[in-house]
């Protein structure tokens, strides 16, 4: 298992940390001696989640903040907060998500549910809390893709599937983005000589409930009549060991600038982590900086309105 190194006196912020890897990311974190803010949308799965950690981890650093990745007004009232009590942060790890629901939910803004909740969330607060992040010696930004981005592609011309929604295809978009916008903050940071590292990560096939936070919204899917039970019989591992890529990216000293790291086994499903090459969608320099234009128009959230620091 992944040893994470001393991170005794840094920040972290880690989305969705009351279940999953978010839950396991933040745990092994404070262990090693981070101060973790568990940014969470429901405040008492939160605690009940803070709790469960201190058991294991007494004298953990942990507080609680609720965030709402499927409502900007949420996400700029988070960064806010934390930018007004902070003097830097060392560490986001945008790691919540939600997957498959079987039909079209839009966010607090009018956005489909995953493409909203899993990137233009995360994107928002990526950009918002950077002035933050770029006051911190080190700062690295983590995001959590999935094995599914292989086959997502990104529809620009219906980004939100507001003609034709298909829940896996959908899913395969957003966690594309994802990794997209993960590269183009790293072209990002390298134009502007930021010393922030922002690195991307996928946990393969790992039992969390994330398989089913989406399918149980609304009625029975495709998905879950006839691809679930599909599920059982590949390859899979626990939580533990798949959050071992995000952890990797996230505290590694030998992580670089725009890296990938997922499991090693089969299929990319399992086995400990490595880096690994990102889907060639995701390397196309032209449709990042497209993405992520798109991204600021729609959210509002404009990089060049900042006040960063040089």
């Amino acid at each position: 298992m992944y040893v994470v190194p001393d991170q005794t006196g840094k920040l972290a912020v880690v989305t969705g940390a009351n279940s999953g890897t978010g839950k396991e990311a933040a745990k092994r974190l404070a262990a090693a001696g981070a101060r973790v803010v568990m940014a969470v949308r429901t405040v008492a799965k939160g605690e009940t989640a803070r709790a469960e950690i201190l058991a294991e981890v007494p004298g953990a650093q942990l507080e609680i903040r609720r965030v709402d990745l499927a409502d900007l007004a949420s996400v700029q009232e988070f960064a806010d907060a934390l930018i007004a009590d902070e003097p830097h942060l060392d560490l986001l790890i945008n790691n919540a998500g939600v997957m498959n629901p079987p039909q079209r939910f839009s966010t607090a803004d009018g956005f489909e549910l995953q493409f909203g909740s899993n990137f233009l969330g995360p994107f928002a607060l990526t950009v918002r809390l950077l002035p933050l992040l770029l006051a911190a010696p080190a700062p690295r930004v983590v995001t959590m893709s999935s094995g599914a981005a292989e086959m997502g592609r990104i529809h620009f011309d219906d980004l939100n599937w507001e003609r034709r929604y298909r829940p896996i295809s959908a899913y395969a978009q957003s966690k594309l983005a994802d990794l997209m916008m993960s590269n183009q903050l790293a072209k990002v940071a390298t134009d502007r000589g930021w010393n922030l590292l922002s690195v991307g990560a996928h946990p393969g096939y790992t039992r969390t409930n994330l398989q089913t936070a989406g399918v149980s919204l609304g009625k029975q899917s495709l998905f879950q009549r006839f691809i679930e039970p599909l599920m059982h019989v590949v390859p899979s591992q626990d939580v533990v060991a798949g959050t071992e890529p995000l952890l990797v990216a996230a505290t590694s000293p030998d992580v670089r600038q725009g890296e990938y790291y997922g499991p090693s086994g089969w299929g990319g499903l399992t086995g400990p982590s490595k880096l690994v090459t990102p889907t060639k969608r995701s390397r196309n320099a032209a449709d990042n900086a497209r993405l992520w234009a798109a991204a600021e128009s729609l959210t509002g959230v404009q990089l060049q309105e900042l006040k960063l620091q040089k």
